[in-house]
């Protein structure tokens, strides 16, 4: 998968992990793989069905969001 397309998801209400450290097999939410990398998953909450767009090449500045910031 190509890291400068951001993901765009529907998710329903709940609580999410996104990968901020780009290992995970299960992009773009996290699956554990972070350890001994330094970084942490992001815990965002969604309170009602949406389409959301994640951040895919880890440089948002806006996390778990994506701000764009794969094209620059």
């Amino acid at each position: 998968m190509t890291k400068n397309i951001p993901f765009s998801v529907t998710l329903g209400p709940g609580t999410y992990y996104w990968c901020s450290c780009g290992r995970s097999a299960k992009e773009p939410f996290c699956d554990g793989s972070h350890k001994d990398s330094g970084k942490e998953p992001v815990e965002f909450t969604i309170t009602s069905k949406e389409q959301v767009v994640l951040c895919a090449c880890q440089r948002t500045k806006n996390p778990p969001f994506c701000d764009g910031s794969h094209a620059r």
